[in-house]
Protein backbone atom coordinates (compact mmCIF):
# COMPACT_ATOMS: atom_id res chain seq x y z
CA UNK A 1 0.00 0.00 0.00
CA UNK A 2 2.63 2.48 1.05
CA UNK A 3 5.14 2.89 -1.51
CA UNK A 4 8.30 4.27 0.15
CA UNK A 5 11.40 6.64 -1.58
CA UNK A 6 14.56 7.24 -0.87
CA UNK A 7 13.28 10.82 0.77
CA UNK A 8 11.74 8.53 3.65
CA UNK A 9 14.59 9.62 5.75
CA UNK A 10 15.92 12.53 7.84
CA UNK A 11 17.35 15.56 6.66
CA UNK A 12 20.25 14.90 8.53
CA UNK A 13 21.16 11.66 6.50
CA UNK A 14 20.80 14.02 3.39
CA UNK A 15 23.59 16.44 4.60
CA UNK A 16 26.14 13.32 5.99
CA UNK A 17 25.85 12.03 2.71
CA UNK A 18 26.25 15.44 1.00
CA UNK A 19 29.60 15.54 2.89
CA UNK A 20 30.81 12.32 2.68
CA UNK A 21 30.65 12.73 -1.59
CA UNK A 22 31.93 15.91 -1.78
CA UNK A 23 35.17 14.57 0.07
CA UNK A 24 35.51 11.66 -1.85
CA UNK A 25 34.44 9.10 1.24
CA UNK A 26 31.09 7.55 -0.01
CA UNK A 27 32.54 4.43 -1.43
CA UNK A 28 34.39 3.78 1.56
CA UNK A 29 33.25 0.55 3.24
CA UNK A 30 31.37 0.64 6.71
CA UNK A 31 29.62 -1.30 9.00
CA UNK A 32 26.37 -0.06 11.23
CA UNK A 33 24.52 -2.40 13.49
CA UNK A 34 20.87 -1.75 14.36
CA UNK A 35 19.80 -2.85 18.21
CA UNK A 36 17.58 -1.77 21.05
CA UNK A 37 18.49 -0.83 24.68
CA UNK A 38 15.80 -1.77 26.76
CA UNK A 39 12.94 -4.30 26.42
CA UNK A 40 9.78 -3.10 26.11
CA UNK A 41 6.13 -3.01 28.70
CA UNK A 42 8.87 -3.69 31.33
CA UNK A 43 9.21 -7.51 29.65
CA UNK A 44 11.87 -10.09 29.42
CA UNK A 45 11.77 -10.07 25.81
CA UNK A 46 11.09 -8.62 22.37
CA UNK A 47 9.69 -10.31 19.36
CA UNK A 48 11.48 -8.97 16.10
CA UNK A 49 8.97 -7.93 12.75
CA UNK A 50 9.65 -5.75 10.12
CA UNK A 51 12.36 -7.04 8.45
CA UNK A 52 10.76 -8.65 5.12
CA UNK A 53 9.01 -5.85 4.70
CA UNK A 54 12.47 -3.42 4.84
CA UNK A 55 14.09 -5.57 2.33
CA UNK A 56 11.19 -5.46 -0.09
CA UNK A 57 11.50 -1.92 -0.06
CA UNK A 58 15.23 -1.72 0.33
CA UNK A 59 15.27 -3.42 -3.21
CA UNK A 60 12.99 -1.14 -4.79
CA UNK A 61 14.71 1.89 -2.82
CA UNK A 62 14.75 4.72 -5.50
CA UNK A 63 15.32 9.39 -5.79
CA UNK A 64 12.64 9.49 -8.32
CA UNK A 65 12.61 12.56 -10.78
CA UNK A 66 10.20 14.37 -8.36
CA UNK A 67 12.39 13.47 -5.13
CA UNK A 68 14.92 15.27 -7.28
CA UNK A 69 13.02 18.26 -8.06
CA UNK A 70 12.17 18.57 -4.11
CA UNK A 71 16.15 17.90 -3.05
CA UNK A 72 16.94 20.77 -5.55
CA UNK A 73 14.68 23.14 -3.83
CA UNK A 74 17.19 22.47 -0.59
CA UNK A 75 20.23 23.91 -2.18
CA UNK A 76 22.10 20.30 -2.50
CA UNK A 77 24.64 21.20 -5.02
CA UNK A 78 23.58 19.48 -8.84
CA UNK A 79 26.72 16.40 -8.84
CA UNK A 80 25.58 15.37 -5.41
CA UNK A 81 21.70 15.03 -6.83
CA UNK A 82 22.92 13.24 -9.90
CA UNK A 83 24.73 10.72 -7.45
CA UNK A 84 21.46 10.59 -5.72
CA UNK A 85 19.26 9.96 -8.83
CA UNK A 86 21.26 6.76 -9.57
CA UNK A 87 21.23 6.04 -5.90
CA UNK A 88 20.43 2.04 -5.06
CA UNK A 89 21.50 -0.06 -2.21
CA UNK A 90 23.60 -2.76 -3.30
CA UNK A 91 24.74 -3.67 0.39
CA UNK A 92 24.85 -6.39 2.38
CA UNK A 93 22.14 -7.04 5.18
CA UNK A 94 22.91 -9.90 7.88
CA UNK A 95 19.61 -10.41 10.23
CA UNK A 96 18.08 -12.44 12.73
CA UNK A 97 14.82 -14.24 11.34
CA UNK A 98 11.84 -12.25 11.52
CA UNK A 99 9.60 -13.71 13.96
CA UNK A 100 12.37 -14.19 16.49
CA UNK A 101 12.75 -13.40 19.96
CA UNK A 102 15.38 -11.02 20.39
CA UNK A 103 17.16 -8.70 23.46
CA UNK A 104 18.67 -5.78 24.55
CA UNK A 105 22.36 -4.67 23.74
CA UNK A 106 23.22 -6.82 21.10
CA UNK A 107 23.07 -6.90 17.60
CA UNK A 108 19.75 -7.65 15.96
CA UNK A 109 20.75 -6.36 12.75
CA UNK A 110 23.81 -5.73 10.62
CA UNK A 111 24.74 -3.61 7.78
CA UNK A 112 27.49 -3.34 5.75
CA UNK A 113 28.02 -1.45 2.34
CA UNK A 114 29.32 1.81 0.91
CA UNK A 115 29.19 4.64 3.90
CA UNK A 116 27.06 6.75 2.38
CA UNK A 117 24.43 3.65 1.07
CA UNK A 118 24.92 2.04 4.56
CA UNK A 119 23.77 5.97 6.21
CA UNK A 120 20.94 6.53 4.14
CA UNK A 121 18.95 4.03 4.68
CA UNK A 122 19.28 4.45 8.93
CA UNK A 123 16.10 6.30 8.99
CA UNK A 124 14.00 3.49 7.40
CA UNK A 125 15.58 0.92 9.10
CA UNK A 126 14.89 2.60 12.61
CA UNK A 127 11.17 3.24 11.27
CA UNK A 128 10.18 0.00 10.46
CA UNK A 129 11.68 -2.70 12.52
CA UNK A 130 11.55 -0.34 15.73
CA UNK A 131 8.14 -0.07 14.98
CA UNK A 132 6.19 -3.63 13.79
CA UNK A 133 9.48 -4.80 17.11
CA UNK A 134 7.19 -2.94 19.69
CA UNK A 135 3.72 -3.94 18.78
CA UNK A 136 4.74 -7.67 18.00
CA UNK A 137 6.16 -7.81 21.17
CA UNK A 138 2.42 -6.26 22.61
CA UNK A 139 0.75 -8.59 20.88
CA UNK A 140 2.65 -11.53 22.01
CA UNK A 141 2.48 -10.75 25.37
CA UNK A 142 -1.20 -11.11 25.09
CA UNK A 143 -1.15 -14.17 23.04
CA UNK A 144 0.81 -15.93 25.78
CA UNK A 145 -1.95 -14.92 28.78
CA UNK A 146 -4.82 -15.42 26.36
CA UNK A 147 -4.44 -18.94 25.73
CA UNK A 148 -6.17 -20.24 22.61
CA UNK A 149 -8.56 -17.74 23.11
CA UNK A 150 -9.28 -15.68 19.50
CA UNK A 151 -7.36 -12.82 18.99
CA UNK A 152 -8.43 -10.04 17.21
CA UNK A 153 -6.57 -6.25 16.15
CA UNK A 154 -9.38 -3.55 15.72
CA UNK A 155 -7.41 -0.91 16.19
CA UNK A 156 -7.15 0.89 12.89
CA UNK A 157 -8.94 3.96 13.91
CA UNK A 158 -7.26 4.93 16.83
CA UNK A 159 -3.46 4.11 15.37
CA UNK A 160 -1.25 7.08 14.74
CA UNK A 161 -2.38 7.15 11.05
CA UNK A 162 -1.05 4.60 8.96
CA UNK A 163 0.74 3.13 11.68
CA UNK A 164 -2.28 1.25 11.98
CA UNK A 165 -1.29 -0.54 8.64
CA UNK A 166 1.66 -2.01 9.45
CA UNK A 167 0.31 -2.55 13.63
CA UNK A 168 -1.69 -5.28 11.86
CA UNK A 169 0.68 -7.03 9.97
CA UNK A 170 3.07 -7.35 13.07
CA UNK A 171 0.24 -7.97 15.58
CA UNK A 172 -0.28 -11.07 13.37
CA UNK A 173 3.83 -12.14 14.01
CA UNK A 174 2.97 -11.48 17.32
CA UNK A 175 -0.10 -14.38 17.43
CA UNK A 176 -3.46 -12.48 16.89
CA UNK A 177 -5.39 -14.27 14.59
CA UNK A 178 -7.17 -11.72 12.54
CA UNK A 179 -7.72 -7.60 11.89
CA UNK A 180 -10.73 -5.25 11.24
CA UNK A 181 -8.33 -3.77 8.83
CA UNK A 182 -9.44 -4.74 5.58
CA UNK A 183 -6.57 -3.12 3.42
CA UNK A 184 -3.87 -5.24 6.11
CA UNK A 185 -5.85 -8.16 5.55
CA UNK A 186 -5.88 -7.72 1.66
CA UNK A 187 -1.98 -6.88 1.66
CA UNK A 188 -1.00 -9.48 3.72
CA UNK A 189 -3.50 -11.88 3.79
CA UNK A 190 -4.68 -11.92 7.11
CA UNK A 191 -8.07 -12.85 8.30
CA UNK A 192 -10.48 -10.30 8.26
CA UNK A 193 -12.72 -10.12 11.15
CA UNK A 194 -15.84 -7.07 12.01
CA UNK A 195 -19.05 -7.31 13.77
CA UNK A 196 -21.03 -3.51 14.13
CA UNK A 197 -21.21 -0.35 15.29
CA UNK A 198 -23.46 0.76 18.07
CA UNK A 199 -24.54 3.56 15.60
CA UNK A 200 -26.18 1.00 13.41
CA UNK A 201 -28.66 0.06 16.79
CA UNK A 202 -29.31 3.27 17.05
CA UNK A 203 -30.10 4.58 13.28
CA UNK A 204 -33.46 2.25 13.80
CA UNK A 205 -36.43 2.85 16.76
CA UNK A 206 -35.86 -0.63 17.33
CA UNK A 207 -32.71 -2.91 18.41
CA UNK A 208 -34.64 -6.12 17.41
CA UNK A 209 -34.89 -5.04 14.57
CA UNK A 210 -31.40 -3.98 13.83
CA UNK A 211 -30.26 -7.30 14.83
CA UNK A 212 -32.65 -8.62 12.31
CA UNK A 213 -31.69 -6.46 9.23
CA UNK A 214 -27.89 -6.93 10.12
CA UNK A 215 -28.56 -11.45 10.92
CA UNK A 216 -30.21 -11.14 7.31
CA UNK A 217 -27.22 -9.81 5.32
CA UNK A 218 -24.65 -12.46 7.37
CA UNK A 219 -26.25 -16.04 7.55
CA UNK A 220 -22.59 -16.49 8.47
CA UNK A 221 -19.88 -15.24 11.16
CA UNK A 222 -22.85 -12.84 12.38
CA UNK A 223 -21.76 -10.71 15.64
CA UNK A 224 -24.52 -9.00 17.41
CA UNK A 225 -23.61 -5.41 19.75
CA UNK A 226 -25.64 -6.46 22.79
CA UNK A 227 -24.85 -2.97 24.97
CA UNK A 228 -26.04 -0.10 23.32
CA UNK A 229 -29.00 0.19 25.76
CA UNK A 230 -29.55 -2.79 28.28
CA UNK A 231 -26.99 -5.65 28.18
CA UNK A 232 -29.17 -8.15 30.21
CA UNK A 233 -32.49 -6.93 29.66
CA UNK A 234 -32.54 -6.18 26.25
CA UNK A 235 -29.91 -7.19 24.24
CA UNK A 236 -29.03 -10.50 24.85
CA UNK A 237 -32.67 -11.45 24.76
CA UNK A 238 -33.03 -9.70 21.38
CA UNK A 239 -30.06 -11.60 20.67
CA UNK A 240 -31.46 -14.94 21.40
CA UNK A 241 -34.88 -14.46 19.48
CA UNK A 242 -32.35 -13.36 16.02
CA UNK A 243 -30.68 -16.45 16.98
CA UNK A 244 -33.83 -18.50 16.80
CA UNK A 245 -35.00 -17.13 14.01
CA UNK A 246 -31.90 -17.77 12.42
CA UNK A 247 -31.90 -21.67 13.45
CA UNK A 248 -35.37 -21.85 11.47
CA UNK A 249 -32.91 -20.87 8.28
CA UNK A 250 -31.07 -23.51 9.08
CA UNK A 251 -28.19 -20.46 10.27
CA UNK A 252 -26.40 -20.16 13.65
CA UNK A 253 -25.77 -16.87 15.32
CA UNK A 254 -22.17 -16.95 15.08
CA UNK A 255 -21.28 -14.16 18.29
CA UNK A 256 -22.24 -11.45 21.11
CA UNK A 257 -19.96 -9.24 21.98
CA UNK A 258 -19.59 -7.18 25.05
CA UNK A 259 -17.80 -3.52 24.98
CA UNK A 260 -18.96 -2.17 27.80
CA UNK A 261 -19.50 -2.46 31.80
CA UNK A 262 -17.95 -5.07 33.74
CA UNK A 263 -16.78 -7.43 31.38
CA UNK A 264 -16.51 -10.33 33.49
CA UNK A 265 -19.93 -10.21 34.88
CA UNK A 266 -21.49 -9.12 31.86
CA UNK A 267 -19.95 -12.13 30.06
CA UNK A 268 -20.96 -14.82 32.82
CA UNK A 269 -24.06 -13.44 32.85
CA UNK A 270 -24.51 -13.05 28.78
CA UNK A 271 -23.01 -17.21 28.96
CA UNK A 272 -25.98 -18.13 31.60
CA UNK A 273 -28.71 -16.49 29.55
CA UNK A 274 -27.90 -18.27 26.10
CA UNK A 275 -26.60 -21.37 27.33
CA UNK A 276 -30.32 -21.60 28.98
CA UNK A 277 -31.08 -20.80 25.58
CA UNK A 278 -29.97 -23.78 24.28
CA UNK A 279 -26.96 -21.48 22.09
CA UNK A 280 -24.05 -23.06 23.82
CA UNK A 281 -22.47 -22.36 20.40
CA UNK A 282 -23.39 -18.72 20.36
CA UNK A 283 -19.83 -17.40 21.75
CA UNK A 284 -18.90 -13.70 23.74
CA UNK A 285 -16.52 -11.56 22.50
CA UNK A 286 -15.39 -8.15 24.38
CA UNK A 287 -14.13 -5.34 23.56
CA UNK A 288 -13.13 -2.01 25.36
CA UNK A 289 -10.00 -1.13 25.65
CA UNK A 290 -8.07 -3.91 26.50
CA UNK A 291 -4.45 -5.01 27.14
CA UNK A 292 -2.34 -7.71 28.50
CA UNK A 293 -3.01 -6.84 32.34
CA UNK A 294 -6.92 -6.65 31.89
CA UNK A 295 -7.13 -9.98 29.43
CA UNK A 296 -5.07 -11.40 32.60
CA UNK A 297 -7.62 -10.09 35.44
CA UNK A 298 -10.89 -11.35 32.67
CA UNK A 299 -9.17 -15.14 32.65
CA UNK A 300 -8.11 -15.57 36.19
CA UNK A 301 -12.06 -14.61 37.14
CA UNK A 302 -12.85 -17.21 34.95
CA UNK A 303 -14.84 -15.20 32.75
CA UNK A 304 -16.40 -17.55 29.41
CA UNK A 305 -15.05 -15.02 26.74
CA UNK A 306 -14.27 -16.59 23.36
CA UNK A 307 -12.76 -13.82 21.36
CA UNK A 308 -11.03 -10.89 22.51
CA UNK A 309 -10.77 -7.85 20.34
CA UNK A 310 -7.77 -5.05 21.06
CA UNK A 311 -7.74 -1.94 19.93
CA UNK A 312 -5.81 1.24 20.97
CA UNK A 313 -3.66 -0.26 23.73
CA UNK A 314 -2.13 -2.50 20.50
CA UNK A 315 -1.66 -0.36 17.80
CA UNK A 316 0.33 2.12 19.70
CA UNK A 317 2.48 0.07 21.95
CA UNK A 318 0.83 2.00 25.17
CA UNK A 319 2.74 2.14 27.50
CA UNK A 320 5.66 2.57 25.80
CA UNK A 321 5.10 4.64 22.04
CA UNK A 322 8.01 3.31 20.88
CA UNK A 323 10.89 0.65 20.73
CA UNK A 324 14.09 2.86 22.02
CA UNK A 325 16.26 1.31 18.65
CA UNK A 326 19.47 2.40 17.38
CA UNK A 327 21.70 2.31 14.57
CA UNK A 328 25.57 2.46 14.89
CA UNK A 329 29.01 2.67 13.13
CA UNK A 330 30.89 -0.46 14.19
CA UNK A 331 33.56 -0.41 11.34
CA UNK A 332 34.57 1.65 8.23
CA UNK A 333 37.58 2.50 5.78
CA UNK A 334 39.37 -0.69 6.98
CA UNK A 335 39.41 0.35 10.73
CA UNK A 336 37.22 -0.85 13.87
CA UNK A 337 34.83 2.03 15.47
CA UNK A 338 33.46 2.87 18.78
CA UNK A 339 31.63 5.23 20.67
CA UNK A 340 32.15 6.31 23.84
CA UNK A 341 29.70 7.51 26.93
CA UNK A 342 29.82 7.79 30.62
CA UNK A 343 26.90 5.51 30.65
CA UNK A 344 28.76 2.42 30.58
CA UNK A 345 25.60 0.47 28.91
CA UNK A 346 26.44 3.13 25.61
CA UNK A 347 29.52 2.50 24.85
CA UNK A 348 29.26 0.52 22.03
CA UNK A 349 30.96 -2.48 20.23
CA UNK A 350 33.21 -1.97 17.41
CA UNK A 351 34.15 -4.44 14.04
CA UNK A 352 31.29 -6.59 12.17
CA UNK A 353 30.10 -8.59 14.63
CA UNK A 354 27.96 -12.24 15.03
CA UNK A 355 25.66 -13.02 17.74
CA UNK A 356 24.88 -16.87 19.15
CA UNK A 357 22.39 -18.16 21.07
CA UNK A 358 23.79 -20.48 23.62
CA UNK A 359 21.61 -23.94 24.22
CA UNK A 360 21.84 -26.96 26.03
CA UNK A 361 23.37 -29.84 24.01
CA UNK A 362 19.73 -31.01 23.73
CA UNK A 363 19.07 -27.29 21.96
CA UNK A 364 17.41 -25.92 25.21
CA UNK A 365 17.92 -22.38 25.44
CA UNK A 366 19.90 -21.19 28.73
CA UNK A 367 19.22 -17.90 28.51
CA UNK A 368 22.15 -16.94 27.26
CA UNK A 369 23.17 -14.92 23.55
CA UNK A 370 26.78 -14.18 23.07
CA UNK A 371 28.37 -11.57 20.84
CA UNK A 372 31.52 -12.53 18.82
CA UNK A 373 34.09 -11.34 15.76
CA UNK A 374 31.82 -12.17 12.73
CA UNK A 375 35.30 -14.01 12.25
CA UNK A 376 34.64 -16.16 15.17
CA UNK A 377 33.27 -19.95 14.75
CA UNK A 378 33.22 -20.79 18.63
CA UNK A 379 32.91 -19.10 21.72
CA UNK A 380 34.58 -20.71 24.42
CA UNK A 381 33.99 -17.66 27.51
CA UNK A 382 31.53 -15.48 27.46
CA UNK A 383 32.02 -12.14 29.77
CA UNK A 384 29.35 -9.43 30.83
CA UNK A 385 29.61 -6.31 28.35
CA UNK A 386 29.93 -4.23 31.86
CA UNK A 387 31.35 -6.02 34.26
CA UNK A 388 35.12 -7.34 33.82
CA UNK A 389 34.48 -9.78 36.85
CA UNK A 390 31.61 -11.31 35.64
CA UNK A 391 32.26 -14.32 33.22
CA UNK A 392 30.69 -17.96 31.78
CA UNK A 393 32.70 -20.84 30.55
CA UNK A 394 30.57 -21.80 27.42
CA UNK A 395 32.71 -23.89 25.42
CA UNK A 396 31.07 -27.08 25.86
CA UNK A 397 27.55 -25.53 24.87
CA UNK A 398 25.64 -25.51 21.49
CA UNK A 399 25.62 -22.10 19.54
CA UNK A 400 23.52 -20.89 17.29
CA UNK A 401 24.38 -18.36 14.91
CA UNK A 402 21.69 -15.88 14.20
CA UNK A 403 22.31 -13.09 11.73
CA UNK A 404 22.10 -14.56 8.58
CA UNK A 405 22.80 -13.01 5.08
CA UNK A 406 19.42 -11.89 4.10
CA UNK A 407 20.73 -9.43 1.26
CA UNK A 408 23.54 -9.55 -0.85
CA UNK A 409 24.47 -7.02 -3.80
CA UNK A 410 20.57 -4.85 -3.13
CA UNK A 411 19.01 -8.58 -3.38
CA UNK A 412 17.57 -10.77 -1.16
CA UNK A 413 18.70 -13.79 -0.18
CA UNK A 414 16.28 -15.67 1.36
CA UNK A 415 13.00 -17.09 0.61
CA UNK A 416 10.54 -14.83 1.56
CA UNK A 417 7.51 -16.56 3.74
CA UNK A 418 4.00 -15.71 4.43
CA UNK A 419 2.96 -13.77 7.22
CA UNK A 420 1.67 -16.71 8.35
CA UNK A 421 4.65 -18.93 8.25
CA UNK A 422 6.50 -15.86 9.99
CA UNK A 423 3.68 -16.40 12.79
CA UNK A 424 4.32 -20.04 13.10
CA UNK A 425 8.35 -19.44 13.31
CA UNK A 426 7.68 -16.94 15.75
CA UNK A 427 5.30 -19.02 17.76
CA UNK A 428 7.85 -21.88 17.65
CA UNK A 429 10.75 -19.85 18.72
CA UNK A 430 8.84 -17.90 21.91
CA UNK A 431 7.97 -21.93 22.86
CA UNK A 432 11.20 -22.45 23.41
CA UNK A 433 12.01 -19.32 25.59
CA UNK A 434 12.22 -20.32 29.40
CA UNK A 435 8.79 -19.35 31.48
CA UNK A 436 10.58 -16.97 33.74
CA UNK A 437 11.28 -14.55 30.80
CA UNK A 438 7.51 -14.43 30.12
CA UNK A 439 6.17 -13.00 33.38
CA UNK A 440 4.56 -10.05 33.08
CA UNK A 441 6.00 -8.61 37.17
CA UNK A 442 10.18 -8.81 37.39
CA UNK A 443 10.96 -11.45 34.69
CA UNK A 444 14.37 -12.90 34.57
CA UNK A 445 16.97 -11.07 32.59
CA UNK A 446 18.46 -12.99 29.36
CA UNK A 447 21.86 -12.55 29.68
CA UNK A 448 24.05 -10.85 26.34
CA UNK A 449 27.83 -11.25 26.68
CA UNK A 450 30.96 -10.97 24.26
CA UNK A 451 33.41 -12.73 23.56
CA UNK A 452 37.24 -12.62 24.93
CA UNK A 453 38.23 -11.58 21.32
CA UNK A 454 35.76 -9.24 21.40
CA UNK A 455 36.22 -7.46 24.55
CA UNK A 456 40.04 -6.99 23.69
CA UNK A 457 39.48 -5.27 20.73
CA UNK A 458 37.02 -2.72 22.59
CA UNK A 459 39.31 -2.28 25.81
CA UNK A 460 41.71 -1.46 23.32
CA UNK A 461 40.12 1.20 21.47
CA UNK A 462 38.58 2.37 24.56
CA UNK A 463 42.09 3.13 25.54
CA UNK A 464 43.27 4.91 22.27
CA UNK A 465 40.81 6.74 22.65
CA UNK A 466 41.00 8.34 26.08
CA UNK A 467 42.47 11.76 26.00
Amino acid sequence: MFKISATYTDLYQLRMAQAYFKNNKHEQTAVFDYYFRKNPFEGGYTIFAGLEDLLQKLKSLRFSKEDISFLKTQNFPDDFLDYLEKFRFHGKIFSVMEGDVIFPNRPTLRVEGTLIEAQLIETIVLNLLNFQSLIATKARRMRFIAGNRSLLDFGLRRAQGPGGYYASRAAFIGGFDGTSNVIAGEDFNIPISGTMAHSFVQSYDNELESFRDFALQLPKKCVLLVDTYNTLKSGIPNAIIIAKEMEVRGEKLFAIRLDSGDLAYFAKESRKLLDAAGLHYVKIAASNQLDEYVIKSLQEQNAPIDIYGVGTNLVIGKPNGALDGVYKLAFSNGKPRIKISENLEKITLPHAKQVYRVTSEEGTWIGADVISLKTENHVTTMHHPFDPFKQMDIDSLKQEPLLKEVMGEGEIKIKLRTLSEIAEYSRERFAQLPLEYKRFYNPHQYKIGISTALKKEQEALIKSRKI
